[in-house]
């Protein structure tokens, strides 16, 4: 079929269905009461201001619905979507002291929980849905209420599934004496490769120190009920354990990706703190245990690890030090198979880009760093876009990295020096940025000691380790934004990005020319609203947060982010949930995109029962 007749037929289809739609809209609302008097027209009120376009000419209106709220005390986090629309999604550190069970479980939410909404097809929802509950017993409170579907759980921390897993699921032990180092509350992303109708395998990050991802072999009966036949607690001791796995995506190709977040210990101003190996600090304690005796080494940790031969007996863990260290919120993979989006969630964090060598290969590639412009004039979130251009940081492989790592192997406790690195310093990073300013000649050294320098690198030649090692310092050394606060989930959908950009028709009765990249920002506050840098916005969100979009180009990059949806006005006078209003987003953490072109995002907030909702960024 021709481009031509394929948009002839697809928009035969959509009127089609408008009217279908709009015949529908007249159904049965139930008995409508009786008319009120009209009342004495008020004065008319002063015009606002007017709002900017959205991409493209096109202005960005939205709208919210609550699908689901989770139990009291717990973030909602693992949200994703197959290909056969089951919606999965976790109860993340839930109160310990919920006791209410609901008639499908049988047992409290008060440990992490992996779940999923039995008894709904996600790809193919009403283009209407009625809002589920705003909790108020304390069986909606300490339960999962939805608007659509039932909550079945699948397994939470501890459970061995009939000895299927008896180590437990969520429980992270040492490497050489197997003792239980933590049982882990913190269920994030799920990841969902299917081996065939309503079967698969269901990877869950777990997110602390020491964290980790666990497979469970899943199963779907005739009535939608899931069941687990295989369990296991994926092997990263090749790789030095992982910690703080937050959310993650699943590669074109099929892969899992997690992501190693709040492991790296900087800050925008600086880089590895000096404390790591300090004797006297608690902070690595867990991840000291996991490796006795070996001391742990800051720069092993903080990168996005694709875990190779998922479906097989022992998956393979790589770490793709290519995409950087910072503290990876997510990334995501264009239909391309080579560019992928990342993002750091931290107090003046960056969004990265990284454009591998080869498809369906993360080891090698070049990193990039994105460069802000404001809209002129503007400040509210509501409002205000960006301009995108790309800083290029360098290019690397992850033989050449790991080599550069393993320099730091062997420092402990005992190398520590009170206000001093052990690790990259400032000033390496900076006499780095200057070196590719003046093309990387080949006679540059690393700042002496005397000078800056730290203990590995003093006076050695010049390389481009900051980049994959210091990813924050050196991108914003080289003029990258380094503002954004709580860079939360990124999420495309590969069929919309896939027909919008190569034009191949896979989404059914729609014609998708444009489509975008999704991201939540928890909080707009810090150094988003500092009236400093290229992000100044005004303090009206704050920690409501919102979220944001980019239309993906012809190269699979992206040169406009525009918000989409903000959460209301932050209320300071007020106490606690009360300062974000509980019928709009508070603190938006993970996103996905579905394939008619809605977008699930989950908040990570301070409302007694965060909330799943579902965001139709094109509503009228």
């Amino acid at each position: 079929m021709t481009k031509t007749m394929m948009e002839t037929f697809k928009l035969s289809a959509i009127a089609l269905a408008l009217v279908a739609g709009l015949s529908a809209c007249e159904g049965d609302d139930g008995e409508v009461g009786a008319t009120g008097a009209t009342g004495e027209q008020g004065e008319a009120g002063t015009d606002g201001v007017d709002g900017t376009d959205g991409v493209d000419g096109t202005d960005v209106t939205a709208s919210l619905v609550r699908l689901a709220t989770v139990p009291s005390g717990a973030e909602v986090t693992g949200a994703f979507l197959t290909e056969e629309g089951d919606l999965f999604f976790n109860v993340q550190h839930p109160s310990d002291a919920n006791t209410e069970t609901d008639s499908v479980n049988g047992v409290p939410f008060n440990k992490g929980t992996v779940g999923v909404l039995r008894g709904v097809n996600f790809n193919d929802l009403p283009s209407t849905i009625v809002d589920s509950v705003v909790p108020e017993s304390d069986f909606e409170r300490q339960t999962v209420m939805a608007a659509l579907g039932q909550y079945e759980i699948i397994g939470q921390t501890g459970d061995t599934f009939d000895t299927l897993l008896a180590g437990g699921l969520g429980v992270h032990y040492t490497y050489q004496t197997d003792e239980v180092i933590i049982e882990n509350n913190n269920p994030d992303f799920n990841g969902y490769i299917s081996t065939g109708d309503g079967e698969g395998y269901l990877f869950t990050n777990w997110e602390s120190y020491p964290g980790g991802v666990s497979r469970m072999k899943i199963e779907k009966d005739e009535l939608g009920s899931w069941s687990v036949t295989e369990a296991m607690m994926v092997d990263f001791e090749d790789v030095a354990g992982t910690a703080a796995n937050c959310f993650g995506s699943v590669s074109p190709w099929g892969t899992p990706l997690t992501s190693e977040e709040w492991i790296v210990n900087s800050t925008v101003d600086s880089t590895t703190d000096s404390s790591w190996n300090d004797p006297d600090d608690t902070g690595t304690d867990n991840l000291e245990a996991l490796l006795a005796p070996d001391f742990p080494n800051p720069y092993r940790y903080g990168y996005i690890a694709e875990i190779t031969a998922p479906t097989s007996e022992e998956p393979i863990v790589v770490k793709h030090y290519t995409i950087g260290r910072y503290e990876h919120e997510n990334s995501t993979v264009m239909p391309d198979k080579r560019t992928v989006y990342s993002s750091q969630d931290d107090t003046g964090g960056i969004l990265f880009k990284f454009i591998a060598d080869t498809e369906e290969d993360l080891s090698a590639g070049t990193l990039y760093g994105a460069k802000l412009e404001q809209d002129s004039g503007l400040t509210d979130p509501a409002v205000t876009g960006f301009d995108v251009t790309w800083v290029e940081l360098a290019t690397g492989n992850n033989a050449t990295i790991e080599a550069w790592i393993a320099e730091y192997d062997g420092i402990d406790t005992d190398d520590y020096v009170d206000e001093e690195s052990s690790y990259m310093s400032v000033a390496e990073v900076e006499a780095w940025a200057a070196w590719v300013d003046a093309g990387r000649p080949s006679d540059t050294t690393y700042p002496t000691i005397e000078d800056g320098g730290t203990m590995v690198t003093a006076g050695q030649p010049m390389d481009d380790r900051a980049a994959f090692l210091e990813s924050r310092a050196a991108g914003k050394a080289l003029g990258a934004t380094a503002e954004w606060r709580k860079l939360e989930g990124i999420s495309i959908n590969h069929d919309r990005v896939l027909e919008a950009v190569e034009g191949t028709d896979v989404i059914a009765d729609e014609i998708v020319d444009e489509a975008y990249m999704y991201f939540g920002i928890a909080d707009i506050d810090n150094t988003m609203i500092d009236d400093e840098g290229d992000i100044q916005l005004s303090n009206r969100v704050k920690d409501c947060g919102g979220v944001y979009r980019a239309k993906i180009d012809g190269d699979y990059s992206l040169s406009r982010i525009e918000p989409v949806l903000m959460g209301g006005t932050y209320r300071s006078t007020l106490d606690g949930a009360e300062k974000c209003d509980v019928d709009q987003m508070s603190q938006p953490d993970n996103v996905i995109v579905m394939r008619d072109g809605r977008v699930i995002v989950g908040e990570d907030g301070f409302q007694e029962n965060n909330t799943l909702w579902l965001l139709d960024p094109s509503a009228e």
